[in-house]
This record gives C-alpha cells, sequence and structure tokens, in this order.
C-alpha cells in the first residue's frame, strides 16, 4: 500500500513539475513577444467623427465604429453586477485567470473532440480584444493567459472593466455600453432599466443571436438567464427580479439623429477634415465645430424647399411617381417602404378618392385624407410655359394606385405636392469674415449628394454687373455718368453673324445714368461700360474679388455675366460690396478638437479690421499665420487685404439699394428695411436665375435652375424665382437686428446734378437730384463740357458705335 501511496504521490510530483516546466518554458519562449500592458493606459479607441453646429448641435457622425467611450465611474452598478453575472462572476476574487473554468472547458474539450468554450475571464477578454486575433488555438489562449496575468498585475479591476465595456462589440455597429444604449433605446447607459441592462449585458457572448432587434425571443432568453443569475447571487432582491422579469423586450433601432439637418454642410466637412488627417479623421474622435448656426441653417433649409415647390406648383402637376392599380395593402407597403422621405416630402399611395379630397396610405402604416384645397393648383404640366385646364375635383389630378408626395404641416395635416424638378442653392456668408453661415446645396441631399452651392459653375448673368460697376467707378465713371442704351452691333472677322446684343424686353432708353442703368439692368449699358474700360482692366480688376481668370471670358460678353461661377464664389465676391472694399475667404470649419477636448486647430480667416485705417488700394495681401495651435496659443488677428475703394462700395452700395427701392428686386420693400442691397440675375432663356444681396451683417446668393439647363418659364426671372427664396431667409436672419449699412467714408461728396446732362445743376434746373461722387470725381457744370463727347457726362467716345473686334 505503501508502495503504492509513493508511486501515486511521485506520479503527481512528476505531472506537476512536467505541467510547470512546460508552462515555464512557454512563458520564457512567448514573453519577450507579448506587448506591453502599460499600453492600455493609453489606448485609443476608435471614436467617429463628429460635425456640430456653431451652437452646438449635432450636424453629422462619420466613421465605421459607433462607441462613445465611458469613465467606469460612470458606470452603472446594476450593469456592473449584470455583467459579471453574465460573464464573469468570479472577477473579483481571481488574479486574471479562472482555473475553475478552464478545467471546464478543458473537459468539454476532452469529450467533444473540439474547442466549445474558452473558459475566458472578463481579463482574458480585455487581452484578446485589445492585443490578440479571435483565431481558436492553443498558442493564442496561452498567450491570453499569459497577457491576463500581466493585466492583473498591472491594472485595477475598475481599470479593466472600464476597457472591457467601452471596446466589446454589441451589434448594430455598436460598440461599447454607452453606443449599445443609444442604439437599443436612444438613451445613455445610466438612464436605462435594469432589465434593459442585462439584455445589453447579455450581447457580448453572441451579439448577432442575441440581439434583440433580429432574436427578441433568444435576446429575453438570455435576458432572464442573467436576471436569475443575479437573484441568485444575491446581487439583487426578489422585487426587482419580478419587476425587471416582467419588463417587456422594447428594443428598437435609434439612429443617431442628427439634431441640425445640414447634409451638405456636413459632407464639406467631412472632406476637409479627410484632406487634413487622412483616414484618421473617421477614428481619432475629432469634434469640429462649424461656423453655421442652426437657426440660420433651419431657415436656409426651409426657404429654399418652399421656394422652389411654390415655383413648382406654377407650372403644374407632372402626374405620380408612379402609378400601383390592383395591389394589395401589404404590396403597397413594401413599395412604400423602398421610397424616402425627400426634402420633407413623404412618399404615400392613394387609396380613396372623393369629392372632399384623397384617402393615401403613408409608410406607417396609417391612412390619412389629403384635402382636395391643397390640389386645386394641379393643372397639368403640358411644357414649360403651358398648363392645361384647372382641375374641378380630385379625381381630375389623382387615381386609386398612384404613388405622390405629401408635406406635412405642423398641425399634422397632409398637403398635395410633388418633387421639384428644378433645383437650386443658397449660400450666406459673414461679410466680416468670410464664415459660412448657411449653405443649402439641392433640395434634398438625399435626392442628390450633388452640392450645387460648391460645385455647379453657372453663368450668374446680372448678377455679375456690380463687379464691371464697380470696376468703372474706379476708372472714371460715375453714378452719374450717361451711357446709350441704344443698340450695337459688333462683326467679328471670321463670324457667320453679326452679333446683336439685346435688353431683356428688347426696348432702348437712349442715354441714361448708370445709375439707372444698374437698377434696370440695361445689358447694352453693360456692354459699352466694359468697351470704354476695356477688356484687360476689367478682368485684372474682377479677378481682386476672389475669381479664376479661367473662368471669366475674355470679351465682351462678361458685361452680361457669362462666366462660368459658383454660388459660392459669386457670395464671397460680393462679401467686398457688404464690408466696405475687403476681400474675405469664405470658411466653414471654426475649431477642432480631440477627443479629450484638447484644442487642435482655430479658424483664423483675414477680418475686415474694426477699426479701420485710412484707404490704402495698393496694399498687399498679408499671409495667414500658421493656424495649428498649442493648447494655450491663440491665433495673432488677420487683417484682410482692401481690394476697393471704400468710397467705390459706398457708391455702388447706394445704386444697389435702388435695385431694392425702384428697380428689379423691388419685391424685397415688403422686408421694410431701408439697409438692403441686391441684384438680380437671369440668363439666356431663364435657365438661370440669380439673386445676391447683403446688409453688413450677412451677405446672401441664391440660384435656381435646372442641373441639365433648360428654361424655367418665359416670364420667369431673378425677381421672381430667386428672389422670394433670398427675402424669405434674410427675414429670418435680419429679424430683431437693427439696421446695419455700411458707414460713409470720407473724401465724398454729395451734389445736385442735371438729369439731361449728368452735369452739375444750376439753380433752377428743373427735376434736378442729389448723386455721391468721390471728391476728385465731381462733374463740372455743364458750361464746361468739353467737346467731342457724344453724350454729355460720359466718358465714351464719341463714335461710340462703331463697329469693334471682340476679344
Amino acid at each position: 500500500m505503501m508502495r503504492l501511496l509513493k508511486f501515486f504521490w511521485w506520479s503527481f510530483v512528476a505531472v506537476f513539475c512536467g505541467l510547470l516546466l512546460s508552462f515555464s518554458g512557454a512563458y520564457l519562449y512567448l514573453s519577450p513577444t507579448l506587448p506591453s500592458v502599460e499600453s492600455l493606459r493609453s489606448i485609443q479607441l476608435q471614436i467617429p467623427l463628429r460635425v456640430y453646429s456653431g451652437d452646438g448641435k449635432l450636424i453629422a457622425e462619420f466613421g465605421e465604429m459607433r462607441r462613445s467611450p465611458v469613465r467606469f465611474a460612470d458606470i452603472p452598478p446594476d450593469f456592473i453586477q449584470a455583467l459579471l453575472a453574465a460573464e464573469d462572476d468570479n472577477f473579483a476574487n481571481h488574479y486574471g485567470v479562472d482555473v475553475t473554468s478552464l478545467m471546464r472547458a478543458a473537459t468539454q474539450l476532452l469529450k467533444s473532440g473540439h474547442i466549445q468554450t474558452g473558459g475566458s475571464t472578463i481579463t482574458m477578454q480585455v487581452a484578446k480584444n485589445y492585443f490578440l486575433t479571435s483565431e481558436r488555438s492553443f498558442s493564442r489562449k496561452i498567450n491570453e493567459i499569459l497577457l491576463a496575468l500581466q493585466i492583473e498585475r498591472e491594472l485595477s479591476k475598475d481599470e479593466i472593466l472600464e476597457l472591457y465595456v467601452n471596446k466589446i462589440y454589441l451589434g448594430n455597429r455598436a460598440y461599447g455600453i454607452e453606443a449599445a444604449a443609444q442604439v437599443y433605446y436612444g438613451k445613455s447607459i445610466r438612464d436605462i432599466s435594469l432589465a434593459q441592462m442585462a439584455m445589453i449585458a447579455g450581447l457580448p457572448k453572441a451579439p448577432s443571436r442575441f440581439n434583440p432587434l433580429v432574436n427578441p425571443t433568444r435576446s429575453k432568453e438570455r435576458r432572464d438567464w442573467i436576471l436569475g443569475r443575479m437573484f441568485k447571487l444575491g446581487r439583487i432582491d426578489e422585487a426587482r427580479y419580478q419587476q425587471a422579469i416582467n419588463e417587456p423586450i422594447d428594443a428598437s433601432y435609434h439612429v443617431p439623429t442628427p439634431e441640425l439637418a445640414a447634409p451638405y454642410i456636413a459632407e464639406m466637412a467631412r472632406a476637409e477634415m479627410v484632406g487634413r488627417y487622412g483616414s484618421d479623421a473617421y477614428t481619432e474622435g475629432f469634434r469640429v465645430t462649424t461656423t453655421v448656426p442652426s437657426n440660420l441653417q433651419e431657415a436656409a433649409n426651409e426657404s429654399l424647399r418652399q421656394g422652389l415647390l411654390d415655383y413648382d406648383q406654377r407650372h403644374g402637376y407632372r402626374g405620380p411617381e408612379s402609378r400601383l392599380p390592383g395591389m394589395t395593402r401589404e404590396t403597397w407597403l413594401q413599395e412604400l417602404a423602398k421610397q424616402k422621405n425627400l426634402g420633407g416630402l413623404e412618399p404615400a399611395i392613394v387609396t380613396q378618392v372623393e369629392n372632399s379630397g384623397v384617402l393615401v396610405l403613408t409608410r406607417s402604416g396609417q391612412e390619412e385624407a389629403v384635402s382636395w384645397d391643397s390640389m386645386k393648383w394641379a393643372r397639368p404640366f403640358l411644357n414649360t410655359n403651358s398648363l392645361g385646364p384647372r382641375p374641378q375635383r380630385p379625381a381630375d389630378v389623382t387615381q386609386v394606385g398612384d404613388l405622390i408626395r405629401v408635406q406635412r404641416q405642423a398641425d399634422g395635416s397632409l398637403n398635395f405636392v410633388q418633387l421639384p424638378a428644378a433645383q437650386s442653392a443658397l449660400v450666406s456668408l459673414d461679410p466680416e469674415s468670410g464664415a459660412i453661415r448657411a449653405l443649402v446645396g439641392g433640395f434634398s441631399f438625399e435626392q442628390s449628394n450633388y452640392n450645387r452651392a460648391v460645385q455647379a459653375k453657372r453663368q450668374p448673368g446680372s448678377s455679375f454687373k456690380p463687379f464691371l460697376y464697380s470696376a468703372a467707378l474706379d476708372n472714371g465713371f460715375t453714378a452719374a455718368s450717361l451711357v446709350n442704351d441704344a443698340p450695337i452691333v459688333f462683326q467679328e472677322a471670321g463670324m457667320e453673324e453679326a452679333w446683336r446684343p439685346k435688353n431683356d424686353n428688347n426696348t432702348f432708353l437712349g442715354p441714361i445714368r448708370l445709375r439707372e442703368a444698374l437698377y434696370k439692368s440695361r445689358n447694352l449699358v453693360s456692354i459699352r461700360v466694359l468697351q470704354a474700360i476695356g477688356i484687360d482692366y476689367a478682368l485684372n480688376y474682377v479677378s481682386r474679388f476672389g475669381f479664376n481668370k479661367e473662368d471669366l471670358p475674355r470679351n465682351l460678353s462678361l458685361a452680361l455675366g457669362t462666366a462660368n461661377l459658383t454660388p459660392l464664389e459669386i457670395a464671397g465676391g460680393w462679401s467686398a460690396f457688404a464690408n466696405g472694399g475687403y476681400k474675405v475667404q469664405p470658411y466653414l470649419i471654426e475649431r477642432i478638437e480631440s477627443r479629450d477636448g484638447k484644442l487642435l486647430f482655430t479658424a483664423n480667416p483675414p477680418r475686415v479690421p474694426q477699426a479701420e485705417p485710412l484707404p490704402d488700394t495698393t496694399a498687399q495681401p498679408m499671409a495667414a499665420p500658421d493656424t495649428q495651435l498649442s493648447a494655450n496659443a491663440a491665433p495673432a488677428p488677420v487683417a484682410a487685404e482692401r481690394i476697393i475703394d471704400p468710397r467705390t462700395t459706398y457708391i455702388l452700395n447706394s445704386m444697389l439699394q435702388d435695385v431694392i427701392k425702384r428697380g428689379t428686386g423691388r419685391r424685397a420693400l415688403s422686408m421694410g428695411r431701408g439697409d438692403i442691397a441686391g441684384k438680380t440675375g437671369t440668363t439666356n432663356e431663364s435657365k438661370d436665375s440669380w439673386f445676391s444681396g447683403y446688409n453688413a451683417d450677412f451677405v446672401t446668393t441664391v440660384w435656381v435652375g435646372f442641373d441639365q439647363p433648360e428654361s424655367l418659364g418665359r416670364h420667369e426671372y431673378g425677381g421672381t424665382v430667386a428672389l422670394p427664396i433670398w427675402m424669405d431667409f434674410m427675414s429670418t436672419a435680419l429679424k430683431d437686428k437693427p439696421a446695419h449699412a455700411q458707414a460713409e467714408p470720407p473724401g465724398l461728396l454729395t451734389l445736385r446734378i442735371d438729369p439731361l446732362s449728368g452735369r452739375a445743376a444750376t439753380p433752377g434746373t428743373p427735376d434736378a437730384f442729389f448723386e455721391l461722387f468721390k471728391s476728385e470725381d465731381t462733374p463740372p457744370p455743364m458750361s464746361e463740357l468739353e467737346p467731342g463727347l457724344a453724350i454729355p457726362g460720359s466718358p465714351l467716345p464719341a463714335d461710340e458705335a462703331a463697329p469693334i473686334d471682340l476679344f
């Protein structure tokens, strides 16, 4: 017997020593390749890029992983207990490895012949998640055990749990418990119930199998098992257990909903961040704050969409998006599920047509009424300039099975609408700095990602004329200069036909003051002015506003706005008129912060000086300083470059105010403001409609047209299509703001002018009026009129109608 005991004893010693030697050898072999546990203290989890409005509202989130790391102190104790009950109830007692669990896993391996469970503790899972792959092999398992032992020696239990709950994948792109709580319940982990915590605690084992959205039955079984374990272990009492066990599975998919709808802004910010940081932009947890206030962006969204709907309804109903008659309700719902809300317009299918309106099935599965009053606009579309007869009843407009669009009103009622065929863009800037205050690139980003505000190069038409008039005012012309509004013909060698430019209404006013020519938008005057100042001078002058010379035609058609420019470029150029003659560069990102709130970048664009120095038209551009900041550094302010004499902008501003008071922008008088100025623009055949305008607070440009250029209609102009959108937006932007116009600079004089000659009026001159002049450009009295001028007060040559070559 003694010999047998000795045999077993020495056998045990041998086996133990063998295992010890094997484990020691494995440790010596593998330990040099093990990573440093200390790196876990500074681990950088992947966090998505988040873009915010200037007032802190979330616009968008970019990145594959939804993650919002939480500190251990912010994790509810109930969740900790649920997690330990589900994953590692001996966590507080072991040193990284639970021998009992490993023996159980080994026994299952011997019985089945393959690995069923790994016997992993939470510490071992941290080792695997942060340092190892998911490969099932003995070498990886040994590495996992060795790392777990190291982690337990160097980190506290709280630190280990914090690492674990922020790393684990919990389904539906949610990484970490905070992201999971947001995805499944739309709440923070701190605000969900015990039963909901238990559901999330059950996901690490199998995020797909126990997903409450995909398998609610299995998810409930797993949740209830965890709650039972918590009760058995004494972590909760029976009352809480019973309450939690009886709580239904109420998880639903909560997509992180932007607090501000600004998808074009979000995409611009994303592209800029990728340009700065490459692919790290999506994973380093950058927080980007834009220059856009949420109230202005919301106003821009609404103004643009309503303006397009109003234009669209003036041109009739083009019919349903598709016809789906004779289908079941279930089939209709399947078809509706394929459709998206576009620009706030919901898809719906007509289920019943009555005299009082129609009933429609919406994607929610409900049948709702659409009143006949909201359908009366729907005259049949024949072509851009023609409509069919007015409908007399709903049946004249639609029929059962039609897939249509409806617009939900504030009171919940539905209006009959259709997706506009035309598109639009709106850009609003702060003229003092170039900060983008609102930007919309189309009716719906979901319908088209094409950002017309920054990508669509279109002809600005007459909204380009102020740049040429500014050049003229700096080249001898005055607001009182007379220019002949009369037919003119140009014949260039090699041209098959002569060029005969004309005014919009094909009328001619004869000699007309420059001021009047601008607010009446006379094309022939603009051409004669450009002819007088010269193409080269005009191109050099206009390029000061930030335009690329390659986009500007090198011929007299430049006077008619045939350059190809984007709405953002136009708004940027117009900023100089609004700010008194300084060049600013539009920008979007105000600041960038790291995941831990450290300031990485703050914008420091050239700004209009607050205390304006004496005019210096020869000033050179100032280089912007390096705006990559240390934590406490503040950028030195940068003075914007002066590109125009402030007297020129002041005179031009008064001329552009006349566009509102008595010209093509008269509709804007309804705004009741005396500090706004602007200019309409309409291109040939009304293919593009523009309005650009400003006060000293905002400069805003609106474009309307078709993506594939075609006429907007015979009676559609900048003043009928683009101006109403501009007015709607600017009314909101300027609400409760006092009048704010450019201060009058020194060096200006006001003189009474003879309306017939443009010269200083003598006493008793009938209908004389006051006009602004630079002190050096005041006109002499009529008695000093020099010979050789065809038109009194004009710098044009006498033989102005002679043909010239087009450059």
